[in-house]
């Protein structure tokens, strides 16, 4: 992919506190609990703003060229700088606190500058179940996607994806020992379920997350903030337990979200 291509005008709204993006941490794979860096990849947002046109001149021209339209999008994201944007009345926040990165919320962005070009069953599975052509396989999903991102991708797949399955595999253990015990079931379990993991209940978590994230009791969490309160969430298990705790929690939500996309696919064959 030339990083060199030319630029051309592309209308897009700023923020202009907008930070840089910043290198993602390190692969969760190999080390799980390592700290985020902070270290920019991108002086300045006026920097951003200008490489935008980049990736969106690289998807329309690789289509129309002839690449598969995956293969431009995926190419695409590896070229996206900008950590959120407005387009269309509508906002996009693609990085989650600086280091993870929702690359389908990107990719449905991308899809919409060249419509047609995908089969709506295969833009559809993308977009709603996170699911590429059988041609596209993790190697080349890395490669096309960039080291950068990918990693940033694992940030988010591990500290928001993997962590909501972990909390409902919790929940729904809860919930099986207290039936077993003859309980009455109760909205209470989700509570309990947040303080075995996180050493709190969620609504003093909440309270802490709104401190340390600046956003006003009064202010209404959207699904951004939502998001970026579970990855917050997952840095603080990752920090407040010993490693062999966290490694076999992550693996328990990986096992709890391979089940959930298993009771997906006869559902997505039969539709």
């Amino acid at each position: 992919m030339n990083q060199d291509r030319e630029h051309s005008s592309y209308e897009v709204s700023v923020d202009p506190a907008v930070e840089p993006m910043p290198e993602p941490i390190l692969d969760p794979i190999t080390d799980p609990v390592v700290e985020p860096s902070l270290e920019p990849i991108i002086d300045s947002v006026t920097d951003l703003a200008e490489k935008i046109p980049e990736a969106i001149l690289h998807l329309r021209q690789s289509v129309q060229a002839g690449l598969p339209w995956y293969q431009a999008l995926l190419e695409s994201v590896s070229l996206w700088t900008l950590p959120r944007e407005v387009f269309q009345s509508r906002s996009y926040q693609y990085l989650i606190q600086g280091e993870a990165l929702d690359w389908l919320l990107l990719a449905e962005r991308l899809l919409t500058e060249i419509e047609g070009a995908a089969p709506v069953e295969d833009k559809e599975a993308l977009i709603f179940s996170g699911k590429l052509p059988e041609a596209v396989t993790p190697e080349l999903f890395k490669e096309w996607i960039g080291g950068t991102k990918h990693r940033a991708y694992l940030n988010y797949w591990y500290g928001v994806v993997v962590e909501e399955a972990l909390q409902l595999a919790v929940e729904e253990h809860i919930r099986k020992q207290h039936r077993a015990r003859c309980y009455p079931d109760s909205e209470d379990l989700i509570e309990e379920a947040f303080t075995h993991l996180y050493g709190a209940n969620r609504d003093i978590l909440l309270e802490e997350f709104r401190t340390a994230t600046q956003i006003p009791t009064s202010q209404h969490l959207t699904l951004t903030n939502l998001k970026e309160f579970t990855y917050w969430l997952s840095k603080r298990r990752f920090h407040m337990w010993d490693p062999a705790r966290v490694a076999s929690d992550t693996r328990r939500g990986i096992h709890r979200l391979e089940l959930l996309e298993q009771a997906e696919e006869p559902a997505l064959e039969h539709a």
